[in-house]
């Protein structure tokens, strides 16, 4: 993968926007916010304005820069005020008149004041399906109506006018849908009317219906009468400010899913499950996704401004999601997260031990630099944190064997010398044991009919897109059917899934030849998160046909016509009569293992005599793979339709200097067979597991309440851990939170506890992890239930939210094995 310096400076080649050279991977505490109003924000000093520059409505938009002007833009420069229940003061402000004068007239229709009817538990923010978000503002989700009251200086006249107006960027123009001018009772353009629901005294209610294709993001809104004595303009007021989401809700709008238990899953839930390790063995963690958490929607809209995307172009999820892919890793545009595969994270984060979405991306929001470091499935996690927080339905999705294809030849090739050994300067395209991306559901208008539906979006940096690192959004349907020349990057996807692996060995003469292809050892299985459950979910049938049908290879022949190898098959001999299988034990981190060789002969009436090699080494999970460290070779005579095992011993002992992050093993296995000239190849990878932390709750949880959780882990390796830090996050539950615990004795068992106080009721989830320099992914979960605060919704406060960076934590108690 990518670990050294790139020599190409990407798009915005000539200057483009850096930040600080040294990012700060971890954040700071979180603000008191009780004192919000009473001074600058701690965000209004610490993160200053980042807006851009109007510029054409292509896929990528203008290059993203400083705002050195006093406009404010959609989002993510001040988070809204985290939430309460109580009612926010009524925004009243001294009106001005629109002819510029300034002078009050008698009898003109005055806006005195504003209620946009925006708290949690008021009817807009529960009908929008917005009430969990931790803000003040209104939240709305865009084809969908909403109500407020506008306060008048006098009643209401049939003779007066009223016009409510929205506006976002530095440059609104109606034609772009950046202004939007709404006359009550009138009916707007695009979707947009407002009509009057009562009038009563000096108080207009309003019914304001907003357009299915509204652009998302923070707009700004006044209100604009008149009347016979004049014209009034009111002034805009920041408590004012309106956000507007996706709408998967609603039918017009191009996201909408018709299932409301798909919508609870994959737009509402706060946390998720991530798979990894091997298709024999499948690890999980839990991830918070944290979606509705402060400040996580400011960062959401300000990582569009970053990529310097248009306005007007913000109303479309194809686009919106194919940035998002873009900017949630760094290369190319200082976006979220820096990938890392060196195993040397002393500058940052170990992948393998952030828990959620929420530290990261306030981070990210706070100082704008890239945040170190990420691996596909935190890149993933940060990517359905954002496009839930969006309004897009989005799931997290695991592709075990999952290929990566450099030369787009829509095949695996791997290079062998004559004795079978692997020619590793050779082997360029590589098969990651897993590989995690998105599914987000939207319409593709952009594509013919029948594209509809789940469609794969991936933040890893991979190989370019446009010359860009970004992939998706990509249909499943033309990934299914092979249809590689459809748009997105579906040619780099169905190689990930559906390709071949083919097996070449040089020749006496250096030529190569085709002496094995492998049909079924790529996209083995695509899981996800079962909906209403933390049990898996096999969709690999949406991504490919049953392996080995008619409609697969169909599919495997229609997209390799379009590969750099379209004749690839048209050398290769078939001989096979002896099979092969690989088997290896569960095997845990520090502990010796076996691997077995099983050779079945096939023949009904010869014997076959196979020479075989076993080549062992230690790979990262992305398929590279480090120097063979042990080795067997064994001679097997095999009787007709007979087996024969072949085993290799491993010892930790033997493992141990050559471990790598993930902990896991490839084994090369490559033979002869005499008397037919069969070549045997085959290559499986297998994981060595990590403990669990143990979690248990002490004591019931109300919102409000101080609640104490307990940590059990015991070290399984016999040397010491040394600097281990302890992670512990959960939305509603606990802000991101750092403990540095230090040193753990080798086979020992330690306890911690640690106190939070829940900020949101209902059924949450509480995730920790562990990570030392010499054992990573080490997690656990448990389940919160939180009762509401008595006579109460549920309040927010700061002390379920502190976020201290690197406490030190005395251990309640360690004992030995």
């Amino acid at each position: 993968m990518m670990d050294g310096p790139r020599s190409d400076v990407g798009r915005w080649g000539v200057s483009p926007w850096q930040p600080p050279t040294s990012p700060s991977p971890e954040p700071e505490p979180e603000p008191d916010r009780r004192s919000r109003r009473g001074s600058r924000s701690f965000w209004a000093r610490c993160c200053s304005c980042c807006s851009c520059r109007s510029g054409a409505d292509d896929d990528w938009g203008t290059e993203p820069h400083r705002d050195r002007g006093g406009g404010s833009s959609s989002g993510g420069r001040r988070p809204g005020s985290r939430g309460s229940d109580s009612r926010r003061p009524i925004s009243r402000g001294s009106g001005v008149n629109a002819a510029g004068d300034g002078a009050i007239r008698e009898g003109m229709l005055v806006v005195t004041g504003v209620d946009l009817m925006c708290s949690r538990s008021d009817q807009n923010r529960r009908e929008h399906h917005t009430d969990e978000f931790e803000y003040d503002e209104l939240i709305l989700r865009r084809g969908q109506p909403f109500h407020m009251v506008l306060y008048l200086s006098r009643p209401y006249e049939s003779s007066d006018r009223v016009i409510l107006e929205l506006h976002i960027g530095n440059n609104p123009e109606v034609g772009k849908g950046t202004h939007v001018i709404i006359p009550v009772g009138k009916g707007g353009s695009g979707g947009w009317k407002a009509q009057v629901t009562k009038s009563s005294g000096q108080n207009l209610n309003l019914r304001v219906h907003t357009s299915p294709n509204a652009i998302i993001g923070k707009f700004q809104f006044t209100v604009r009468t008149h009347s016979e004595a004049g014209e009034f303009l009111l002034p805009f007021d920041p408590h004012n400010e309106i956000y507007i989401l996706f709408n998967p809700w609603c039918p017009e709008d191009i996201v909408y899913v018709d299932r409301e238990d798909w919508r609870q899953e994959y737009v509402l839930n706060e946390s998720g499950r991530i798979y990894y390790g091997t298709e024999a063995q499948i690890g999980e963690r839990t991830w918070n996704y944290g979606q509705f958490d402060h400040g996580v929607l400011d960062a959401c809209l300000y990582i569009l401004d970053r990529r310097g995307m248009p306005y007007g172009g913000r109303g479309d999820p194809v686009s919106v999601s194919r940035v998002i892919s873009a900017m949630v890793n760094s290369l190319d545009d200082n976006g979220v997260l820096i990938g890392n595969w060196s195993g040397d994270y002393s500058r940052g984060t170990n992948p393998s031990a952030w828990v959620g979405s929420v530290e990261i991306l306030l981070s990210y929001l706070r100082t704008g630099s890239s945040v170190p470091y990420g691996q596909c499935w935190v890149f993933a996690g940060v990517t359905t944190s954002v496009l839930r927080c969006l309004g897009l339905a989005t799931r997290t999705v695991t592709n075990f064997n999952s290929a990566h294809d450099t030369d787009t030849s829509l095949t695996m090739d791997i290079y062998f010398d004559e004795n079978m050994k692997p020619l590793e300067h050779l082997n360029h395209d590589s098969v990651w044991n897993f590989h995690v991306w998105n599914d987000c559901w939207m319409k593709r208008p952009d594509l013919p009919s029948g594209f509809d539906g789940w469609q794969v979006v991936d933040a890893t940096p991979q190989e370019t897109s446009s010359g860009i690192f970004c992939c998706g959004p990509c249909s499943l349907q033309s990934i299914k059917n092979g249809l590689v020349y459809m748009k997105y990057d579906t040619p780099f996807i169905f190689a990930e899934v559906n390709s071949d692996k083919v097996y070449w060995q040089r020749q006496d003469d250096g030529s190569f030849k085709i002496v094995y292809v492998e049909e079924k050892a790529i996209g083995t299985l695509i899981i996800t998160k079962a909906i209403g459950s933390n049990m898996q979910e096999d969709v690999t049938h949406l991504y490919k046909h049953p392996e080995g049908s008619a409609a697969e290879r169909k599919a495997v022949e229609t997209a390799t016509a379009h590969g750099s190898k379209p004749n690839v098959y048209a050398t290769r001999d078939s001989a096979e009569d002896v099979a092969i299988q690989v088997e290896a034990q569960d095997a845990v981190m520090g502990q010796d293992l076996t691997v077995s060789v099983v050779l079945t002969n096939r023949s009904s009436s010869s014997s076959r005599t196979v020479k075989l090699h076993l080549y062992l080494s230690v790979t990262f999970y992305t398929g590279v793979t480090g120097s063979v460290f042990k080795e067997n070779k064994k001679e097997v005579v095999l009787a007709p339709g007979a087996s024969d095992r072949v085993t290799m011993p491993v010892a930790y002992q033997e493992y141990k200097p050559h471990l790598v992050d993930q902990g896991a093993m490839l084994l090369n296995v490559s033979g002869h067979v005499k008397e037919s000239g069969q070549v045997l190849a085959k290559q499986h990878t297998f994981r060595l597991r990590t403990p669990d932390l143990s979690l248990t709750l002490l004591g019931a949880a109300m919102v409000g309440q101080e609640c104490e959780v307990q940590i059990v882990f015991k070290n399984p390796l016999p040397i010491t851990l040394t600097n281990v830090v302890f992670r512990l996050e959960g939305s509603g539950l606990q802000r991101p939170k750092i403990l540095n615990v230090g040193d753990i004795g080798g086979n020992e068992t330690v306890t911690l506890r640690q106190t939070f106080v829940p900020v949101r009721p209902g059924p949450r989830q509480l995730i920790a992890s562990l990570d030392s320099p010499q054992l990573s992914q080490v997690h656990g979960v448990i389940q919160v239930d939180v009762a509401p605060a008595s006579g109460s919704r549920g309040v927010f406060s700061d002390a379920g939210g502190s976020s201290r960076s690197g406490e030190t934590i005395p251990m309640a108690s360690r004992g030995g094995a």
